[in-house]
């Protein structure tokens, strides 16, 4: 098979490197700039992708397009795509519940083949290796695994019911997102009352414990913008499945003390815990 065009809704953090992994095997990857910031400019630029000026250009020449964006996002942006009748494989790799996935699965509409997608891990640059996990139709998936073949994304099929990906994705998120909000909070407490550091010294004697990397925590409330709303659609699972979403959706409340902090890099435990605390 030819080499397919790749189209990367849109180049985040994420999105640029995962799309950057894609172009191993493609002829081009594509992003769309209308619209989107310097930093997106810049990342698109690093990553080697090709600009192109309108979402039609790039729905027209791309076979297969990867959603990666907000998870607020991902129904509106399935929209646009829809209304350009796109015919190609479109993988929706947002951290979004499976009922949503399946509602983008019917607005695409039958011209165009939904593929489900959960990315677990991080970025892939410095060597780290995150897994796409993907649910859809086999011929699909295929040439989804296909395209990462030999780079650092690897690819696992879960079968091909739409919304098993998505259901992993939010059930792993649900664990390791609220457990480093857990860390936060207490590492709060115990720095409001003067053992913090006995706190961490006991949980260093865990090796597997969070609570062991309290530095963790400043990168949480980088995250928190993007985090929060990945639990509040694990919630939404949860309730769906018949279980108790409270605990996510107080984790993901408790996130957003943290929005103003978007991708902060120079944010300190000092400043995380700080910002926690004011209402």
């Amino acid at each position: 098979m030819d080499q397919p065009t790749v189209g990367i809704l849109h180049p985040g953090s994420m999105g640029a490197a995962v799309a950057a992994c894609a172009a191993t095997n493609a002829s081009a990857v594509l992003w769309c700039e209308v619209g989107r910031s310097p930093a997106s400019a810049k990342r698109a630029s690093k990553f080697g992708l090709t600009p192109v000026t309108t979402l039609a250009e790039l729905l027209d020449r791309s076979d297969i397009v990867i959603s990666l964006c907000p998870p607020a996002a991902a129904e509106d942006l399935a929209r646009d795509v829809a209304g350009h009748h796109f015919a190609g494989v479109y993988v929706e790799a947002n951290a979004i519940n499976p009922e949503r996935v399946q509602r983008i699965a019917a607005l695409l509409g039958p011209e165009t083949t939904v593929v489900d997608g959960g990315v677990v891990g991080s970025p892939p640059v410095g060597g780290k290796t995150p897994t796409l996990y993907l649910s859809g139709a086999v011929a699909a998936t295929e040439r989804i695994e296909t395209l990462f073949a030999g780079t650092a994304v690897c690819t696992a099929v879960l079968g091909t019911e739409v919304g098993k990906a998505s259901a992993l994705k939010l059930s792993y998120a649900s664990f390791q997102k609220t457990s480093r909000v857990l860390v936060a909070l207490a590492v709060g407490m115990a720095r409001e009352y003067g053992v913090d550091q006995e706190l961490i010294k006991v949980a260093s004697r865990r090796t597997d414990s969070y609570l062991s990397e309290p530095q963790y925590v400043a990168k949480t409330a980088a995250r928190a913008w993007r985090w929060g709303p990945e639990l509040e659609e694990a919630a939404d699972t949860l309730a769906a499945a018949g279980l108790p979403p409270e605990m996510l959706r107080a984790a993901a409340s408790t996130l957003a003390r943290w929005n103003d902090a978007k991708d902060d890099s120079s944010l300190t435990l000092t400043d995380a815990l700080d910002r926690l605390a004011q209402p």
